[in-house]
């Protein structure tokens, strides 16, 4: 994400005096929140949505995601890379290409 982008996330917080508000576990909370609002806009169809009621949605989650990054003291590209690193080895492309099948299945 763009360092503009991330001030601007942050500057809407620290303005309005949110910070108090944002707990590890309420933010957690608001991300489970917002992905079950961005399931919504596909709840009766996969192929007819809003483009536009999707991205304000996964706008949502990754705002509340960045709060929790930033209140826990987290680097996105660290975490991200180290989740990467973990799932590489669970799905090894020899086994896992063209596969749905869950890592212990493969």
């Amino acid at each position: 994400m763009k360092q503009e982008t991330l001030d601007r996330i942050r500057r809407f917080t620290e303005d309005r005096d949110w910070d108090q508000f944002h707990s590890p576990e309420n933010l957690a909370k608001s991300i489970v929140i917002e992905a079950a609002e961005l399931l919504e806009c596909f709840q009766w169809s996969d192929t007819e949505y809003d483009l536009q009621h999707v991205k304000e949605e996964l706008a949502d989650v990754i705002v509340y995601a960045q709060d929790l990054l930033d209140k826990l003291g987290l680097d996105v590209d660290e975490i991200v890379n180290m989740k990467m690193e973990q799932n590489e080895k669970k799905y090894p492309v020899e086994k896992a290409k063209g596969s749905a099948a869950k890592y212990d299945e493969l």
